[in-house]
Formats: structure tokens, C-alpha cells, sequence
């Protein structure tokens, strides 16, 4: 489950925003979360598209905490119509686009010895 809401534009689709916890594997503290929005045509298909990508317990109960004007020009402006940041938002802080959340964090390879 997760706090969030939504706002329907004039066009009648609708941007979801949900703070989730950040998913495993990603760069960031533990227990950390992150902001999520989501252009799309209802709700439901938010929220489809988000379980497609992985984030299988995904809900919205309520409208709690809707996106703002400026989250909505956010997701509105990328071209996925998906977007992310961490909560609470730092000062500065860009959106990411959704990819750059879920893809698994590689360690560093060290050099081999001798290499150079």
C-alpha cells in the first residue's frame, strides 16, 4: 500500500503520484522512499503500468497526497510519462526516469593487477 493520490486533467487522463518505499537492489539508505508519478489514461492503468515494471503491491487508497502543479508538469514533460525522486525531496533534486530506479545496482569492478 502506499500514500498518494491523483489528479485528473482536462483531457481526462489522470497522474498518479505514490510514495513507495524504495525497491530493493537500488542506490539509497534502507527505509528510505521514493516519490513515484505516473501519466496515464484512469487510475487502474497507473497503477498497471507500475505492477508491469515489478512493483507488484502497489495501491491507492484515497487522495491523501495528490500531486502538485509541479509534479504534474513533471510527469507531463518526460517522454515515458513516468517518473521518480527521493522523499523528502532534497533541494535540487531532478525526477529520474523510471529505469533508473528499478535496474539493478552492479558493483565495481576492480582493475585487473598489471592492467594499465
Amino acid at each position: 500500500m502506499a500514500d498518494g493520490g491523483f489528479t485528473r486533467l482536462p483531457g481526462g487522463s489522470v497522474v498518479v503520484a505514490l510514495s513507495l518505499p524504495r525497491p530493493h537492489g537500488s542506490d539509497g539508505v534502507p527505509g528510505s522512499r521514493v516519490r513515484v508519478l505516473v501519466h496515464a489514461a484512469n487510475r487502474q492503468r497507473a497503477l498497471t503500468r507500475l505492477r508491469n515494471l515489478g512493483l507488484r503491491s502497489v495501491y491507492l487508497r484515497g487522495n491523501t497526497e495528490p500531486p502538485t502543479p509541479d509534479e504534474v508538469t513533471a510527469v507531463l514533460h518526460h517522454p515515458d510519462g513516468l517518473v521518480w525522486r527521493a522523499t523528502p525531496t532534497c533541494l535540487g533534486e531532478l525526477w529520474h526516469p523510471i529505469r533508473a530506479l528499478l535496474r539493478p545496482r552492479t558493483p565495481a569492478r576492480p582493475h585487473p593487477a598489471g592492467a594499465g
